[in-house]
This record gives structure tokens, sequence and C-alpha cells, in this order.
């Protein structure tokens, strides 16, 4: 796959992809690849403002969003971005204020090409973290608890806020 940038992060590497007026996708690359320099000027905006955010977590990104998708899944990933900086949801919550389904909002979830900047970090299951990356432990749940911990919101802050039910 061709990116734009591959960003050195604190828990590995992001490949970047974009056109030259918006962010199509954020991956989570394995440790064998190689950062890469951004190959235009919007990449490198989109690279400086990631690094921000992993400086500051309260930094508001700007870059425009292609993300693609369903009508349901943008739907989702709008309701994602509202979430503030340093709370969450759990996949029910969202799924009862989108009149969605808590396993549609899941699979929205996993389908988020631009996590991070589209935080489905900050949704999590009734009684725990829930997924992330399509998977339900290893790495991407590391990454996981790493974005949340680098927000201040862990799940076990739920319970005391009445967001533990989902």
């Amino acid at each position: 796959m061709d990116y734009q940038a591959k960003l050195a992060v604190p828990f590995g590497l992001l490949g970047i992809r974009c056109d030259e007026r918006a962010l199509l996708s954020i991956d989570f690359l394995p440790a064998t690849e190689k950062p890469q320099r951004a190959t235009s000027a919007f990449a490198k905006t989109v690279c400086d403002q990631l690094l921000r955010y992993f400086e500051n977590p309260d930094v508001k990104f700007s870059v425009p969003l292609k993300p693609g998708g369903t009508p349901h899944q943008q739907k989702v990933w709008l309701a994602m971005r509202n979430i503030p900086r340093g709370e969450t949801r759990s996949y029910g919550e969202l799924a009862a204020a989108l009149n969605s389904g808590a396993q549609a909002v899941g699979q929205a979830c996993g389908a988020n090409p631009i996590p991070i900047i589209t935080p489905c970090h900050r949704v999590v299951g009734k009684s725990g973290l829930g997924g992330f990356m399509r998977h339900a432990n290893g790495d991407p749940l590391d990454i996981k608890r790493w974005l949340l911990a680098h927000e201040a919101a862990t799940p076990l802050s739920l319970a005391g806020r009445g967001l533990g039910r989902g």
C-alpha cells in the first residue's frame, strides 16, 4: 500500500494516506516498517498535527477528513469525534444515542479508517476495554490502553461517572 508518510509515534508507526486535500486513512504498521518523510505539504500537515497530539492530547485536529464508509458508519464516526478527550462511551451508550445497536456501533468502530483523529479508542465495552482494530486482545489493546492513558481516560473511571452501563 502506498503511504504519503510513515510516522514514528510512541507506540509504533502510523501509515498516513491522503490525497492533496484530505486525510483518507491512518494505519497501524508493523514494527518492521521504516519511517517515511511526508511526500506532500498536506501529508506533512497531518504528521505535524499528529505529533502535536502526542505531545498534548488537547490538540484539536483541523485537517479535512475523507473516510468513505456507509451512512451508518459516518454517523458513528461523527459521534466518536464528539466524545471529549478524557471521556469514554460504551458501545451501548453510543448505540442508544444513534438509535442503533451496540454490535453495529462496534462494527463501525472496527471499520474506522482514521483512528486517533476519529477516536474509536474512546469507545469501550460495558465492563472493560472492548476491542480495538478488530481485535479483542494483544498489541491493538495495548495501543488502546496507551491512547486512553495519554488522554487520562481509563475504563475503570467509567463507573464513577455512571458511564459503565452499556
